[in-house]
């Protein structure tokens, strides 16, 4: 892609996340997802290839859809209680229809069918925006109207969310797919706290955004989308194979690394809340997510290839690994021992 086109869709993404999460009134928060939406669009279709195109008409009608949603829900709120505040949510439909235009925007289920569909079909450094920084306008929206949201949905969204997001994920052998199921299942962690505890949820989101931007970024390095070529990379970069492998471990919620700390803080509000049948099932469930998160741990680390593979062993690679990949993966792994002040910074 040209650079200049590049720069101008990257700072277009800027404006349009800044202006959702900075804003007060409905309709700016809706230009701002849709500036989103457009500058995404010509990054996921850079390739020209037919699945790139797919992906890309896929995730526009769902955007578009889900624009229109939170559009038609905020009009009906002003029509009814002349509020265009976006912490002013009272009419119950307009929270209905809110809760569906926000899962869509998400990839929640039941509207989680395009993701993995538009993640597969996206270059890596794409997915990796779309895994992340595509879910922070609607993850704020979420967060200031989730006192005005029905707490029964969000919770049985969560829960589906966990569960089909670890079941469709067992026996994918696409690691993009993989970690869209992966995205899926932790939005349901996300979403069963957020009318609780707020801010637990977003302290998950910049976790789950850390980790995930790690994983893309080793994956972009080592040139890596399937299982079966991810097993011959152990002689490529033992190294990145080997911080790929904690990574794994720490999104699975493992301790003593940074992924257990959302888990473990949800599950103590959750039973603080006299939720504990909730809790014990979305632990249960995370045993599913773990399954295809060890899957790709062992197929990372542990597998040595087969002799009848038909993909070459790769040459050693003595090229230094970007800083910023460094700083991401020790912040992935070890940020549990400072978990008390995180929770006096939030």
């Amino acid at each position: 892609m040209n650079p200049q086109a590049k720069l101008v869709f990257t700072l277009s993404l800027l404006l349009g996340t800044t202006m959702t999460i900075s804003s007060n009134h409905w309709v700016t928060a809706w230009a701002g997802l849709e500036i989103n939406t457009l500058a995404i669009l010509p990054m996921i279709s850079k390739s020209h290839h037919p699945r790139a195109i797919e992906a890309a008409t896929k995730y526009f009608l769902v955007q578009a859809a889900a624009s229109a949603l939170i559009l038609f829900s905020s009009m009906t709120n002003a029509w009814d209680t002349g509020q265009w505040d976006i912490t002013q949510l009272t009419h119950p439909m307009s929270c209905l229809v809110l809760t569906s235009a926000i899962a869509m925007k998400l990839g929640l289920v039941p509207f989680h069918f395009w993701f993995p569909e538009v993640l597969q079909g996206s270059p890596l450094i794409t997915g990796l925006l779309l895994s992340t920084a595509m879910k922070f306008p609607p993850i704020t929206l979420l967060y200031m109207t989730s006192q005005s949201l029905n707490p029964t949905l969000l919770t049985t969204m969560a829960l589906l969310s966990a569960a089909i997001g670890g079941w469709m994920g067992l026996n994918q052998t696409q690691i993009r797919k993989i970690l869209a199921f992966s995205s899926i299942s932790h939005l349901g962690w996300m979403t069963v706290i957020i009318v609780y505890n707020p801010k637990l949820t977003l302290l998950n989101f910049y976790l789950y955004a850390m980790m995930t931007a790690t994983v893309f970024l080793i994956l972009n390095t080592i040139k890596v989308l399937k299982l079966s070529t991810l097993m011959t990379t152990w002689t490529k970069t033992p190294s990145l194979n080997t911080m790929l492998l904690l990574i794994m471990l720490s999104l699975a919620g493992l301790p003593p690394l940074t992924g257990f700390l959302p888990k473990w803080l949800i599950i103590q509000e959750l039973t603080k809340q006299n939720m504990a049948p909730t809790a014990t099932i979305i632990s249960l469930l995370s045993l599913l997510s773990l399954f295809f998160y060890l899957r790709l741990a062992y197929c990372a680390t542990i597998t040595l290839p087969p002799h009848t593979s038909n993909h070459m062993k790769q040459w050693h690679i003595t090229k230094p690994t970007h800083p910023m990949i460094a700083i991401l993966t020790v912040m992935s792994l070890l940020l549990l021992p400072i978990a008390p002040m995180i929770l006096t910074i939030i």
